[in-house]
């Protein structure tokens, strides 16, 4: 017995719909699984121009200073500095410092008002450069995936070299060089130990501390950056990226 033309017809639009909702989703994977590698492969040589963080902080009315230079006209002080700060296994992990990330757990545990962060360099310049700033489950699986594609494309200098570059570091101040020049009226290349450390000291909370006149609890943190990094230096922690 032949189906009514109207079934017919039914039929076929809910086949073609199906049909379409499985191209837009194969597109999708597609445009997930390749867009990313492109997107950090484009970066290994091109340096990022711009951050979602620079956007959102420029439209709050905070400015936008942000001058690149590549990673062998930046003081070594600096690089020692941020591998004391953030990240003394940075050369030793393959972007996730994962007793690090277990030592924030427990403490964000025991003392829940004041929440410690567990994220790697690799991490940090993962977010800063190709995501957006809030917290959630969505970001953080994003963040995972674009520092796998970082550590594998790109290695450790140039990610230190982009770390240094695109990192907030003051109101509408973005990277070492913007830093150097607006707190200490000079080129990064001329920072000596004690600046490093104070750019480094200022990092959790660029918005609140000041590197150029610090308050107490800056300059102590600065005097231990400095300490440490004398044993990066010492214990060549820094190797990856300075050799």
């Amino acid at each position: 017995m032949a189906r009514p033309a109207r079934y017919g017809r039914s039929a076929r639009r809910s086949g073609g719909l199906v049909a379409a909702i499985g191209r837009l989703l194969m597109a999708a994977v597609l445009v997930l699984l390749i867009g990313p590698p492109l997107w950090v492969a484009i970066y290994r040589f091109v340096p990022p121009p711009v951050t979602i963080l620079m956007i959102e902080r420029l439209i709050d009315g905070k400015g936008l200073d942000h001058r690149w230079i590549p990673l062998s006209r930046i003081a070594p002080q600096m690089t020692r500095a941020v591998i004391a700060s953030e990240d003394t296994g940075f050369c030793a992990h393959h972007g996730f410092d994962f007793q690090a990330i277990d030592r924030a757990l427990k403490h964000n545990e025991e003392r829940p008002g004041k929440i410690r962060g567990g994220s790697t360099i690799s991490q940090q310049t993962a977010k800063n450069v190709f995501l957006w700033p809030e917290r959630s489950w969505l970001r953080k699986g994003a963040e995972a995936w674009f520092t796998v594609l970082i550590e594998t494309i790109w290695g450790k200098r140039r990610i230190m070299e982009v770390y240094l570059n695109s990192v907030e570091m003051g109101p509408g101040v973005y990277g070492v060089e913007a830093a150097s020049r607006r707190y200490f009226h000079h080129a990064a290349a001329d920072l000596n130990a004690a600046e490093a450390g104070r750019l480094a000291a200022i990092l959790p909370s660029p918005l609140k501390w000041k590197a150029a006149r610090p308050g107490p609890y800056v300059r102590q943190r600065t005097g231990k950056i400095e300490a440490r990094s004398g044993t990066v230096a010492r214990e060549g922690l820094a190797d990856c990226v300075l050799d």
